[in-house]
């Protein structure tokens, strides 16, 4: 195979891929179709061309990011704190060093270090979950089949496509039967378009290449798959792509914030005016009752009211709350629920409704085919899971002669679900594995049970293939056709049926008698499939749907697929949680009752509601039935569409499962889409929200429950940042007001005395706000997370009864430190002996503690502090740390200087931190009179 890769593309360059043939199309791009690229090959040219990837414009880099964190307005006014202390410095003389502004720098470096570590890590979590989450294609590769990242995908490789796949990269095709690929996202066309393998000549070099909707034999990356199958060779990949060339457009477009994000960006904005205004009004009033005699004094009132405003504004929340939803994202991967991006979790919380498809998700898809009804009786198999060497086949009619013909009907009725058959079967180090869908497997286990002996059938010359609306597949295969599919859907194109081995009409009381026979195998919550045949010629040069005409009925199999255990007690979790659980199969409406009956989902008196009696409901009743109704049976993807909408208008944020790709527009149409991971189609993961990797509702339950947490948690922060902050306002503001009632005065002079220094209010900031803040926000779950009702995505994150609790908080805190203060001082309301740093200082200790109690505090609304006390290690961790950070900004000489701090001893230690637990005696006593008005 030749590696001149640049001919090849040169090639392609001078004549578009859609007027080669197919032959023009192998032979431009060193392709071949029976074998594929070499593995070898594949990476030389992943080298020269790059990954198959949009390239991001603009994409942050690392620097960028760190350079970032000084953007932030209130860093700004920190700028102007440090020019101020520095100027001051300079009209004093210049003599030693200046102290105020090279701390104020200090900090501002090393709060800029630790927002970018956060950022950092939460960036990385997004490229984690991008990882998990990329799309894959099959290829041929040395020969064989193989699936491999789509973004692995190089010009030259031949792409295999059928039902459900993502297109990864533009292509010719080379092969296609019944190819319909949807393109909405190229050309906005809804209606997906028909394939061919013709070439597109004629067309006039200088005139406009024709649009991408009449490129028929092309396929395009960022399409999908929606019936039949294809083999194509890959023409471009990346930006080279036909998406590639809208990728400007793509990113010029603004991705809309969450929610919560919005919020967020309200109330910081909201915070700013306030306390900005607040610190002005400190600065103005500071003006007016000090006598400020040197430049000195000035410089002091103009840094504290900076360091007030960047103090008391939470600037860490975004990257706080980047990280906590990061790590709440990747605890749920490890748990099975991959999210595509941070903020989905938010509204996972949220959910009221979880739309659920039953095979594999509420049952274990382990598929065994147990029954099979015929004309002369009924068949029973024994054995169970994949194994095709465990069990047998026995008749229940009476007579040897009848049950002889029973088996034979049996035999043939497998035997055609074996052959109508995409799904695999072998055996390898594990034992009996399969590849496919597990109902089809069933047909490959069951057909050696008649024979040990025999093989699997042969190869089919010709295939209509399957998809969720026609319900059904068929297959030619030495002179007949095939078809497997939904019993009821089978009997319509039924004219005849098999009766040993004669044919006899399908006379309107047989199939009367069929009905009857797949309703009782559908009440024993058996998955019920029929089979059919037709003889046809070999040499029609195709088929299509319209072959599967009158033909000959041979027999149901009944399918059981246990119910998951853990699923029954996910669902009873869910109900305790006020979630609703809605059944969603394509099974027959007795199957689907019975089983909803095992897995305790309940509606109004066990009501089903099929796909056409949802079709014949109005808008309105269809929302009536959607109050009322949790099982639904016989549905095609767009009743889950409808179903969702009326869920929603119902006032539900409703998490809806789907794997076929025409459960696509459901799942972006419901508040959380959740694909399947292990059955999922491409097509389908690239539609939702989230990704289930074991296919099991239980893990839907856990995600539900752990997006509640990580909201709780957000709650917790935010309580504790907000009400930490307002401690330090209120510390400031009266203390500023209230100077001469307290004593806080030069003893020597008429300068500015100030309750805190401005280093020591951005100390508190760095010490109090991004540790236990971050440690809180991992918290795990302290109240009944699961017992309670959801909350409506439109309920604020912080409410009235908070910012009751966050003023009040603030209050305490502010009175505990000015009282330490005058505590320790001569004068004011309680007499003290010690001097002004030494006084200053235990006020700033009490502070710092009264945060570091208030974080134990805000874990929860209503709960005591003292529950599940010692559950959040990381909490413990940042608490001692802040302990030890602040023991040596008070005792380490060189911190002394820097923060204007006196050694403490330990009757001031001791006064300091009993005086800091009143916060928390105090908010105990709220929390108590709280549960007992609630009680």
């Amino acid at each position: 195979m030749t590696t001149d890769d640049g001919k090849h593309q040169q090639q392609a360059a001078i004549q578009p891929a859609w007027q080669l043939s197919a032959a023009e199309a192998l032979a431009a791009f060193g392709a071949d179709d029976t074998h594929g690229l070499t593995a070898t090959e594949a990476a030389l040219r992943q080298e020269r061309f790059g990954p198959n990837d949009l390239q991001e414009s603009g994409q942050e880099t690392r620097w960028q990011r760190f350079l970032k964190q000084f953007r932030d307005p209130l860093v700004s006014l920190l700028f102007i704190a440090i020019a101020i202390s520095l100027l001051a410095w300079l009209l004093e003389g210049a003599r030693g060093l200046p102290v105020d502004a090279v701390v104020i720098a200090a900090i501002v470096v090393l709060n800029a270090v630790l927002g970018y570590v956060q950022e950092n890590k939460a960036a990385d979590a997004v490229a984690a979950l991008a990882k998990m989450s990329a799309a894959t294609s099959t290829v041929l590769r040395d020969g064989q089949k193989a699936r491999v990242p789509s973004s692995e995908l190089v010009p030259g490789d031949i792409l295999l496509l059928e039902e459900g796949d993502a297109v990864g990269a533009d292509a010719r095709l080379l092969e296609a039967t019944n190819l319909r690929i949807q393109e909405a996202s190229l050309t906005g066309e809804s209606e997906a378009v028909d394939k061919d393998l013709a070439a597109i000549g004629g067309v006039d070099p200088d005139a406009a290449p024709p649009p991408l909707g009449d490129r028929s034999n092309c396929v395009f990356k960022g399409t999908g798959v929606v019936e039949g199958v294809g083999r194509a060779v890959v023409t471009a990949t990346g930006m080279r792509t036909e998406m590639g060339a809208i990728a400007t457009l793509l990113e010029s477009t603004a991705q809309e914030d969450s929610p919560l994000k919005r919020e967020i960006r309200r109330i910081s904005r909201w915070l700013g005016i306030v306390v900005v205004t607040i610190a002005v009004v400190v600065m103005v009033v500071l003006a007016l009752v000090s006598d400020l005699q040197n430049p000195s004094d000035w410089v002091a009132i103009l840094v504290l009211g900076v360091s007030l405003a960047v103090a008391a504004v939470p600037e860490g929340l975004p990257a706080i709350l980047s990280l906590v939803l990061a790590i709440g994202v990747q605890a749920l991967a490890r748990r099975n629920a991959v999210m595509k991006d941070l903020h989905s979790v938010e509204t996972l919380g949220a959910a009221s409704v979880i739309c659920s498809d039953k095979t594999g998700t509420l049952t274990r898809n382990e598929m065994t085919l147990r029954r099979i009804v015929t004309a002369s009786g009924t068949v029973t198999l024994s054995g169970s899971g994949y194994d095709p060497t465990e069990g047998e086949a026995a008749a229940s009619s009476n007579g040897a002669d009848i049950a002889e013909a029973a088996i034979a009907e049996a035999e043939a009725t497998v035997f055609i679900g074996a052959v109508a058959n995409n799904a695999q079967l072998d055996r390898g180090e594990a034992g009996w594995q399969i590849l496919g869908d597990p109902t089809e497997a069933a047909f490959l286990v069951a057909w050696p049970k008649f024979d040990s002996k025999r093989g699997m059938p042969g190869e089919r010359i010709a295939e209509v293939p399957f998809n969720s609306t026609r319900k059904r597949m068929s297959v030619v295969h030495l002179g007949r056709l095939y078809t497997k599919g939904a019993p009821d859907v089978l009997l319509e194109l039924c004219t005849e049926e098999r009766v040993g081995t004669s044919i006899r009409p399908l006379t309107e009381a047989r199939r009367a008698e069929i009905s009857r026979a797949i309703t009782d195998l559908s009440a024993e919550g058996m998955r019920t499939l029929a089979t059919a045949y037709k003889e046809v010629p070999e040499t029609e040069a195709e088929f299509t749907e319209a072959d599967e005409r009158e033909l000959c009925f041979m027999g149901v199999v009944g399918i059981i697929d246990p119910p998951r255990e853990e699923a029954k007690e996910a669902i009873a979790q869910a109900h305790r949680a006020g979630i609703r659980t809605v059944m969603i199969t394509g099974d027959h409406p007795v199957t689907a009752a019975s089983i909803a009956s095992q897995l305790g989902i309940s509606g109004e008196a066990g009501r089903v509601l099929t796909g056409a009696e949802v079709d014949a409901l109005s808008p309105e009743a269809r929302k009536a039935a959607a109050h009322e109704v949790d099982v639904y049976a016989r549905v095609a993807p767009e009743h889950k569409l409808r179903l969702v909408d009326a869920l929603q208008r119902d006032g539900n944020i409703v998490a809806m499962t789907g794997d076929g790709v025409n459960d696509a527009p459901a799942l972006k149409s419901a508040d959380i889409g959740v694909a399947m991971g292990i059955t999922g189609t491409e097509v389908s993961k690239e539609a939702a929200r989230m990704i289930l990797a074991d296919d099991n509702y239980a893990t839907i339950v856990s995600a539900v429950k752990r997006g509640r947490v990580v909201f709780d948690n957000i709650q917790k922060f935010l309580r504790y940042l907000l009400s930490s902050n307002m401690g330090e306002v209120c510390t400031v503001f009266f203390g500023v007001l209230l100077a001469g009632i307290i004593g806080l005065k030069h003893p020597d002079s008429a300068g500015v005395v100030l309750p805190l220094l401005a280093t020591q209010v951005l100390w508190i900031n760095l010490v109090t706000d991004s540790g236990p803040a971050l440690a809180i926000g991992l918290d795990p779950a302290v109240d009944g997370v699961m017992e309670r009702k959801p909350r409506r995505l439109d309920d604020h994150v912080i409410d009235r009864a908070m910012w009751e609790r966050v003023i009040f908080i603030g209050l305490v805190m502010g009175a505990v430190t000015l009282l330490t203060i005058d505590m320790f001082l001569p004068g004011g309301l309680i007499e003290g002996g010690d001097s002004l740093e030494v006084a200053r200082t235990a006020g700033f200790t009490t502070l710092v503690m009264a945060q570091l109690f208030n974080v134990f505090n805000s874990r929860s609304a209503d709960q005591s502090a003292f529950t599940h006390l010692f559950t959040n290690r990381w909490l413990w961790a940042s608490v001692v740390l802040g302990v030890v950070l602040q023991i040596a900004v008070v005792h380490v000489p060189f911190m002394q200087v820097a923060f204007g701090t006196a050694a403490l001893d330990l009757q001031h230690w001791i006064i300091a931190v009993a005086m800091a637990s009143i916060v928390l005696w105090a908010e105990e006593l709220v929390k108590l009179f709280r549960r007992i008005k609630h009680s």
